[in-house]
């Protein structure tokens, strides 16, 4: 892994925080997960809408994302998957760089299903106050996160 920090819109990522990467995308953990091992999948480049994304870039941001939640599905003991793409501002995406929710599902976790998109709204805005107010992580710590990702790192091993 290198030392150099990953680009997230105009945030910088610790290479800790990042559990998984290939020449054009990489996985984290979410500062706010909504469920247990929500993570993103991000192109390297900084690409704010998904049709701006090269052909390479979109194959292998969901063959990235394709492996990562099998993984993660299994690892959680989740049943199903939830993917999904905030594409602009109008459709909730805080961040102005492309980045694909992973959430594994079990049952019951929301009473309605469609429930997990008002929650990845409530998280996605709540990101974007915090994150205009002021710059500290006080969500989870790096700590935290850390020890999230390298579990999940072991994982690709």
């Amino acid at each position: 892994m290198s030392t150099e920090f990953y680009s997230f819109g105009p945030y910088k990522i610790d290479p800790k925080e990042v559990f998984y990467s290939t020449p054009l995308s990489y996985a984290m953990v979410n500062l706010r997960p909504v469920v247990p091992g929500n993570v993103l999948v991000c192109p390297r480049r900084e690409v704010k809408r998904f049709a701006d994304l090269t052909v390479e870039e979109t194959q292998d941001l969901w063959l990235t994302a394709q492996k990562i939640g099998g993984r993660l599905e299994c690892f959680h003991k989740a049943s199903s998957l939830t993917f999904t793409i905030q594409d602009g501002p109008k459709a909730g995406q805080t961040v102005p760089h492309v980045h694909i929710h992973i959430l594994p599902r079990k049952d019951g976790d929301f009473e309605r299903n469609d429930e997990i998109y008002d929650e990845i709204d409530v998280k996605e805005n709540e990101l974007k106050e915090k994150l205009n107010l002021d710059k500290e992580r006080k969500d989870r710590s790096l700590e935290e996160m850390c020890k999230e990702a390298e579990e999940y790192r072991s994982l690709f091993v």
